[in-house]
């Protein structure tokens, strides 16, 4: 079946994406450029506008694509934790995939600090943030656990903070991150 021009169309905005999210990673968001998109896409510069209104619009998606499954990735396992333990030990094995300088922390790092600075992308970084949130908040509520909105507030931030300081230098040690993180959750 021969694909249609609403296909390769698809399959070039997908591909402009990906390329966006790689080079906000590897050279950061104010580095990466229409011209750097179109070259490692293999398109002209006049493809990249034709499917964005902007650079902004093309590096808040691509970013905002790879958070939200990420996001949706981690709220899915959090959703099946049967216990606050499961649930931190999820939280714990999925801050071993990420050193800090790997290209996902990248971007995240990237995309926080131009979120600081663009209140569009702020508003959108923030729905999913609080998405994430309030899907641990209520998991940890249904587990009995205390404070779970600020519990999970903490948590998510934590996630954050980590991956940020191991760009610095080891952290702490996976049994060490669970006993800390145990007390958050302790009762009482």
């Amino acid at each position: 079946m021969r694909a249609t021009t609403a296909d390769r169309g698809r399959e070039v905005r997908r591909r402009l994406l990906h390329v966006a999210a790689e080079l906000i990673a590897e050279r950061g968001w104010t580095a990466v450029s229409t011209r750097l998109i179109a070259e490692r896409a293999g398109v002209t510069p006049g493809v990249v506008h034709y499917h964005f209104a902007s650079m902004r619009a093309l590096l808040a998606e691509a970013a905002l694509g790879v958070i939200r499954d990420l996001a949706e990735r981690l709220g899915t396992g959090l959703d099946q934790a049967g216990t606050p333990d499961e649930a931190l030990g999820l939280i714990a094995g999925f801050l071993r995939d990420y050193d800090g300088t790997d290209p996902t922390s990248l971007l995240f790092a990237e995309t926080y600090l131009a979120a600081g600075r663009d209140d569009d992308l702020r508003r959108a970084l923030g729905e999913v943030v609080g998405g994430l949130r309030r899907r641990l908040a209520d998991r940890l509520a249904a587990q009995g656990v205390a404070a779970p909105e600020a519990t999970a507030a903490t948590l998510i931030a934590l996630i954050d903070g980590i991956v940020l300081h191991r760009a610095l230098g080891p952290g702490p040690d996976a049994a060490d991150l669970m006993a800390v993180l145990r007390r958050l959750v302790a009762p009482g």
